[in-house]
């Protein structure tokens, strides 16, 4: 039976309702009946009813309040609304407070009994799934080997106690054979099928993997199988000794990645860690387990890796990060797509070489696409063509997990900025010499008009703007500004009568006898014989 609780400020209305149901054939139980809000508080906080049926307009506290401090208190109580007022707002606030219902006054009977029957379906379905819930709750709680996983997993990446290590050994029956640990950590590295390889592949063979560790390590003292969340298989071995702890752990992770690879159609690797006293921070042992695994993406997949054999490699002085940036940069401004691969795969070459850990790769790589970004900005050039629109690359890099990935996503992005610089560059170049060659046409008249004027005005050397203006125009400066004199001279010639040295100096030229020859030069006859051919006097 649920618990009904009435509360509407008139007397006859409560009374109305209260005794016109047949509650008992409905489920339910009226409880009581409150003339305000803050009565019918108090009586929720008493009797915990399951359902209340308020009014909205009452003293004190009105049925809207009523509802949001219940929504609050007491989450699980159903509301219906029930008044005499048809307005939009009064629904809205109601909705947005999730009420069971919402109906006006007056309604009948049979209207009440339908309402109230589906909302104790409703009740009936929400405590069936709470009961579910706690099945479920009790079922997992009897399933110790998933609950020792966890365990294990807590204790290899989360900081214990010595008290809570002791009493949960205890609790799950682990006995460690004396006071050293160390861990193997075995992950997939590729499934060799002859079909596309599903979900259901990899968790199966997973599995398998999982089963083969557990069978070869059986025989061993105090030695722990188990699996993370991120479905790798870890194996804790432990003894008095770490020296022949860490010869034990090497000849475990040669037995199983034989018989792994013999048996299963996949490629895998194995990480081995320290060695790290029971009693210490044994999160040491899964940390430097895992690092050694890492390491497959540096050196290849398929290995067992040791991290003691990967720190004390020798490593050369890697460059500094200052010197590899201001490479990157160079390349970006002035390099081609080309040039810019080559610099990539030096960059990696040397990270390979160095065998330097995989997270210190990102640590360089998410600074040299910051330098990228930054170079981009600071060119006001198109980003969103290289990164596009809603993509954050630095982020983009962890989620790349080998080197041989980042590398090849890595010259892409690179490709795409210096193909963008280099368009900047050249629709400049175009830009600055259109502007140079506007600056001619406006003070052709100037006979000091020389290469150094324009490029003073357009902010070039003399060198750079006679190399792009040649390329541009296919002549030399100096052959523009003759071309476009010469031209200005011709019209004057056809459409005045000015004298040839007024012309002379009309386009620039201070020596008549210059501008007559260098005519000459350019059209092939003096200035009075082309004046004459234009006008058709010739002769």
């Amino acid at each position: 039976m649920y618990k009904l609780l009435i509360v509407d400020d008139e007397a006859l209305v409560r009374e109305a309702i209260q005794d016109g149901m047949n509650w008992e054939a409905m489920g339910l139980e009226c409880v009581g009946s409150c003339e305000d809000g803050i009565e019918a508080l108090e009586f929720v906080e008493r009797e915990n009813p399951d359902i209340v049926m308020t009014d909205i307009g009452m003293p004190f506290m009105n049925g809207i309040e009523l509802t949001r401090e219940l929504s609050v208190r007491y989450p699980d109580v159903k509301v219906i609304i029930l008044t005499g007022y048809d307005e939009f707002e009064y629904a809205q606030q109601a909705l947005k407070m999730q009420v069971a219902d919402y109906i006006l006054k007056p309604v009948t009977a049979a209207e009440m009994e339908e309402i109230l029957l589906r909302l104790g379906e409703q009740l009936d379905n929400e405590n069936r799934h709470k009961r579910d819930y706690e099945k479920l709750k009790r079922q997992l709680k009897e399933s110790m080997p998933l609950l020792k996983e966890r365990f294990l997993e807590r204790l290899v990446t989360s900081s214990m106690t010595a008290k809570q290590k002791r009493e949960s050994c205890s609790y799950f029956q682990i006995v460690w054979d004396q006071s050293f640990l160390i861990e193997l950590a075995i992950d997939v590295d590729e499934l060799i099928l002859k079909h596309p390889a599903t979900p259901s592949d990899d968790e199966l063979f997973r599995f398998a993997i999982y089963n083969i560790a557990k069978e070869l390590t059986e025989k061993s003292a105090g030695a722990e199988v188990f699996r993370d969340r991120e479905n790798r298989v870890l194996i804790l071995l432990s003894g008095t000794d770490p020296e022949a702890l860490c010869e034990a752990a090497g000849a475990a992770a040669e037995e199983i990645h034989t018989a792994v690879t013999t048996y299963l159609p996949v490629k895998a690797s194995i990480g081995i860690g320290h060695t790290c006293r029971l009693e210490d921070h044994v999160a040491l042992v899964h940390r430097s387990a895992l690092s050694a695994l890492d390491y497959r993406y540096v050196i290849g997949t398929n290995e067992i890796i040791r991290i003691s054999d990967m720190e004390r490699r020798k490593r050369p002085e890697l460059l500094s990060a200052v010197t590899w940036e201001h490479e990157l940069i160079t390349k970006l401004k002035t390099g081609t797509p080309q040039e810019m691969d080559e610099w990539i795969a030096k960059l990696f070459s040397t990270f390979r070489k160095q065998l330097v850990p995989i997270d210190v790769c990102y640590i360089y790589l998410q600074r040299y696409v910051l330098t990228l970004m930054h170079t981009l900005y600071e060119m006001e050039s198109d980003t969103g063509r290289v990164f596009g629109e809603a993509a954050n690359p630095v982020a983009e890099i962890s989620r790349l997990a080998a080197l041989d990935e980042i590398e090849i996503w890595m010259k892409e992005l690179c490709g795409k900025a210096v193909t963008v610089i280099r368009g900047m560059r050249e629709d400049h170049s175009v830009l600055q010499i259109e502007k140079a060659m506007a600056y001619v046409r406006q003070h052709y008249t100037d006979p000091d008009l020389s290469l150094k004027t324009v490029c003073k005005h357009v902010s070039m050397s003399a060198s750079y703007f006679s190399t792009l203006f040649r390329m541009n125009t296919g002549r030399t400066f100096v052959e523009y500004v003759i071309h476009e004199r010469m031209e200005k001279a011709k019209e004057l010639l056809k459409l005045t009568s000015m004298r040839s040295y007024e012309i002379a100096y009309a386009v620039g030229y201070s020596d008549p006898q210059y501008f007559s020859s260098a005519f000459k030069k350019h059209a092939g006859d003096t200035p009075t014989d082309f004046r004459f051919k234009m006008t058709g006097n010739e002769g």
